[in-house]
């Protein structure tokens, strides 16, 4: 049974209830969160947690990535949740760019060229061309609540939300010719979302309205 944790650094007391989404802006230095029972969306000041942007959004804000100076969300939409990415520009504001595989996804990440989106309940990750098409699948072996791109390698969120929120991050290294997911530490607290500003991990404790960063066991 593992026993070794993350190691936390900072909790930021989020400007807005149940944080969701999450994100990390490189170009500005910014953390972007998502709430789930507003449906706006956030841009943090990652030193001392204020809210220097927000912005409505078109449906429920799941999840959140940055690319190439764009962000990206999957977007909940009334009546059914049915979920869809979204560009979104703070000058244009937010474009709906496809469908989820089955109406279905979360979490999002940005591998330098492509997306990934997970599926919560199927337990894996799709990769997708630029026009939305699925053209690899992932299986994590576990439910997902957040996935980042960090120093080369997939990091995954798995694990099992009922009966007690058990999680942990784990490592893909998706150059191999046999997929191999490892876990590497136990994350003690509900986690939604996963990003990484360059030195830390980022994740939301979204039952208390926190944002929590930390590093990996050494």
């Amino acid at each position: 049974m593992m026993e070794a944790q993350i190691v936390e650094k900072r909790r930021l007391s989020s400007p807005a209830t149940t944080p969701q989404a999450l994100a990390w802006d490189s170009r500005n230095k910014t953390l972007w969160m998502g709430s789930r029972d507003l449906r706006r969306i956030y841009a943090i000041d990652p030193e001392n947690g204020t809210a220097l942007q927000e912005r409505e959004t078109p449906g429920t804000p799941w999840a959140a990535v940055a690319l190439n100076g764009e962000l990206r969300f999957t977007i909940g939409e009334d009546p059914d949740d049915d979920r869809y990415v979204y560009r979104y520009t703070p000058e244009k504001g937010f474009l709906k760019i496809f469908a989820c595989p089955d109406f279905t996804g979360s979490y999002l990440s940005f591998d330098g060229n492509n997306l990934y989106l997970s599926q919560w309940y199927k337990k894996r990750v799709l990769k997708f061309d630029h026009k939305g098409n699925v053209i690899r699948e992932i299986d994590v072996g576990g439910e997902i609540c957040g996935h980042t791109f960090a120093n080369g390698s997939l990091y995954i969120l798995r694990g099992q939300e009922q009966p007690n929120e058990d999680w942990r991050i784990a490592r893909v290294n998706l150059e191999k010719e046999r997929l191999v997911v490892e876990d590497i530490a136990v994350v003690p607290f509900a986690c939604r979302s996963l990003t990484f500003d360059g030195d830390l991990f980022w994740s939301n404790y979204r039952a208390k309205d926190k944002i929590v960063s930390f590093t990996l066991p050494k």
